[in-house]
């Protein structure tokens, strides 16, 4: 949009010019504060510090941050994995598991002794005990068995059955409750979530400022497309950005599985920046304001955001 504004205005003032581009905005400022650029063409922020170096045209543009994020958000194994880790549950999986090998074996032992027709086989009748106790242990139902010692024996399989259907219950609620806290904690959908993230920034922006100012760990990159890249993989978990940039990047990638989220907060303007004294400020800021009375600004913005 910076772009056509600007060949817009510089058409109706007679300004030939001719492109330079430059790593990041901060580079492009230091540019035209010393002369090197004569105009800085692109999605300026209008700040204090800006405004003392260079000179600014009038604004062109409401803006301000926003977030870009992944659109599943989801927790994968390894999250899900850490979260038992760390809420205990994985210490107490351990120990379930060693209580079930303990049971095989004492189910082996008291079968070979007590049931004539359990396989003679060592192999054959570890394996007809871990089946019986897993079914216990996963279904809370046991497998059909022989009751070699009438009431009581009843009573000890209903007892058995009790403790299948506690473990089978602890493991299920345990899997539940880390799942919906890994849903909740790995949402991102406003700033005030973004601490103690990885967050990608463009090194010089207002974004930049901003997240340093929050004390947010911040990874720099030089372009909105290696900070998504960043983000489709998992290097980072947001990118702080221009709102329309980000807007922009995903009304024109909607196949990358990315989204913008929550409200516009430390919202800015955008002009264009010109070293100080330069003699285009007036007539660019005349035709800026005279595009948006005439609706032509609002025409331009419709092409690249739509009629919101």
């Amino acid at each position: 949009m910076a772009i056509d504004l600007w060949e817009l205005t510089a058409g109706q003032i007679g300004i030939a010019s001719r492109y330079v581009e430059y790593e990041n905005t901060g580079e492009l400022v230091d540019a035209t504060a010393s002369g090197a650029a004569d105009i800085a063409v692109t999605n300026l922020t209008v700040t204090r510090e800006r405004a003392e170096r260079i000179d600014l045209t009038h604004p062109w543009f409401d803006a301000g941050q926003r977030i870009l994020v992944r659109q599943d958000g989801g927790a994968g194994a390894g999250d899900l994995l850490r979260g038992l880790n760390e809420s205990g549950h994985l210490q107490t999986y351990v120990g379930i598991a060693l209580v079930i090998v303990l049971a095989t074996v004492l189910v082996t032992l008291f079968d070979r002794k007590f049931d004539h027709d359990f396989p003679k086989r060592w192999r054959d009748g570890i394996a007809e005990s871990f089946y019986a106790v897993m079914s216990v242990a996963t279904s809370g139902k046991a497998p059909a068995r022989k009751n070699l010692f009438g009431w009581v024996g009843r009573i000890w399989q209903g007892l058995w059955l009790v403790c299948g259907i506690a473990v089978l219950a602890y493991v299920t609620s345990s899997v539940t409750s880390v799942m919906t806290a890994l849903s909740l904690t790995n949402q991102i959908n406003s700033v005030a979530d973004l601490p103690g993230r990885i967050v990608g920034v463009q090194p010089g922006s207002v974004s930049e400022d901003y997240a340093r100012q929050a004390g947010l760990n911040t990874r720099p990159f030089q372009h909105i497309d290696e900070a998504a890249d960043a983000l489709a993989d998992g290097a980072v978990d947001a990118v702080l950005g221009d709102a329309p940039v980000l807007e922009y990047y995903t009304h024109k990638n909607p196949g990358r599985g990315l989204t913008v989220v929550g409200p516009i907060f430390a919202p800015d303007k955008y002009a264009f920046g010109l070293p100080q004294g330069s003699e285009l400020t007036r007539p660019l800021s005349v035709e800026i304001i005279g595009l948006h009375e005439s609706g032509r600004l609002a025409e331009i913005r419709a092409r690249y955001f739509g009629n919101e």
